[in-house]
């Protein structure tokens, strides 16, 4: 009878085991989607990139251009784990994929070409609230 016991306890154990490893697993899969979310709160600017792009040199090249007393938050994702995990978040939350990925003050603007659009027409100035002059 106590081996039974033991047995059925273990079996349980296991169990509660496996329940709290499932529900730990889908803690992490909203993290990098919360990551995303938290970064962009957090923060006026936000780029999300990889190193070695040259649409993301160009989207960070506007922002040096603009001389901003913050630099722009920069996650580069080759350079992290969860880099992949992180584009996938975005693809969820912006339905893009691809990189780079630009918000100001907690809205999406969009790519490189997104952002140097925005630049060059003033609505990059407008949305960072610089530059920009009340009619009186």
């Amino acid at each position: 009878m106590a081996a039974l016991l033991g047995r059925w306890v273990g079996v349980a154990a296991a169990a509660a085991a496996l329940m709290a490893l499932a529900a730990f697993g889908s803690v992490s899969e909203s993290s990098p989607k919360s990551f995303v979310k938290s970064t962009v709160s957090a923060h006026d600017v936000v780029i999300f990139s990889k190193s070695y792009c040259p649409y993301c040199r160009r989207a960070k090249a506007v922002f040096k251009e603009l001389h901003l007393k913050e630099e722009p938050y920069v996650v580069e994702l080759d350079q992290r784990e969860d880099g992949g995990e992180i584009q996938d978040a975005l693809l969820d939350i912006v339905g893009r994929r691809t990189v780079p990925q630009v918000f100001v003050n907690g809205k999406h603007l969009g790519g490189s070409d997104d952002t140097v659009e925005a630049y060059e027409s003033g609505k990059l100035a407008k949305l960072l609230n610089i530059g920009v002059k009340d009619d009186l």
